[in-house]
């Protein structure tokens, strides 16, 4: 016997719904969450069905709520999983606040983590990221709509965003920060498309109370904005696998088949540490929602639609 049916480290959206379902399912179900979710800075989170607007703390909350109805599911808040190794019997965990003090048992563990997030190194960011500006075009470029944009970013898929975001307003520049995230031939591109690229370093972003008002570059220029997007890096903080050594893509996210199991078996993965990587919070939900019924399928030993 072990002490849970399904250990889920991590209460975003892809672990509650998970933990949801499997309680549903008559699981064991244990959720360790350390409580520090990626978008934490975002004031509200958009296109989830009968929830379109509600800040993401809220989210987490009703959720947690409607769980305290499932005596068979157990969150466990600011707690962080120190070490997951295989056991004979499924896999074992040290959690605690900051140092694993106390081991927990469980036959299948679903990683729902998140990822770890990296913004551009630009003076004043953090001011007015989640306010006005943002990382996912499908969750806010709606009320961002034909304003005029900026689009920061390091990363070699920019081009791509840019042609993204551009859908949603004629009126977007890129700033690349100095970097060569933006080809030349990319360049001319966007530029073709109306789109023009600022290869200046940002030195400042100007604005009040969270909405941006200008970009100020070295070159001396400042260019008046009414909001926009920024590519982060993000990385899988998969540290406490204690050797295990699941697939990953060149991204870092994990590998898992169409039903969420990785390449070991017993352990699953949904949301954002899952490839292709971040995603919104309703096809998070949704990942954690089908894992879910996989892993009640393999428990019970049935063949699966998933």
């Amino acid at each position: 016997m072990t002490d849970y049916d399904v250990l889920i480290v991590g209460g975003g959206p892809a672990g509650l719904s998970a933990a949801l379902n499997l309680g549903r399912s008559l699981a064991r179900v244990l959720v360790v969450d350390a409580d520090r979710p990626r978008n934490a800075a975002t004031l509200n989170s958009h296109g989830f069905l009968t929830r379109d607007g509600v800040p993401p703390f809220e989210l987490r909350r009703i959720a947690r709520e409607e769980l305290a109805a499932y005596p068979n599911v157990e969150i466990r808040s600011r707690v962080r999983v120190g070490a997951l190794t295989r056991t004979d019997a499924g896999f074992a965990a040290g959690i605690g606040r900051r140092d694993p003090s106390e081991q927990v048992t469980a036959r299948s563990v679903l990683l729902a983590t998140g990822l770890r997030e990296t913004l551009p190194d630009v003076p004043d960011l953090r001011g007015f990221y989640g306010m006005s500006l943002f990382s996912c075009a499908a969750c806010d470029a709606w009320e961002l709509r034909g304003r005029s944009l900026a689009l920061i970013g390091e990363s070699a898929d920019l081009a791509d965003r840019a042609r993204l975001v551009a859908h949603w307003t004629p009126q977007l520049t890129v700033f690349t920060n100095g970097s060569a995230a933006v080809s030349t031939a990319e360049e001319a591109e966007l530029a073709t498309a109306g789109v023009p690229v600022v290869r200046s370093p940002i030195v400042e972003l100007t604005g009040e109370r969270g909405r941006i008002a200008a970009v100020r570059t070295a070159d001396g220029e400042e260019r008046a904005i009414d909001g926009g997007f920024v590519r982060p890096e993000w990385e899988a903080d998969l540290s406490f696998l204690d050797g295990m050594l699941p697939e990953r893509d060149d991204d870092g996210h994990l590998v898992t088949d169409r039903s969420g199991r990785t390449s070991i078996r017993g352990l699953y993965a949904a949301g954002d540490v899952a490839a292709p990587g971040p995603q919104q919070l309703i096809v998070a939900a949704g990942a954690g929602a089908r894992v879910a019924a996989v892993i009640t399928h393999d428990a019970i030993g049935v063949a699966t639609a998933h």
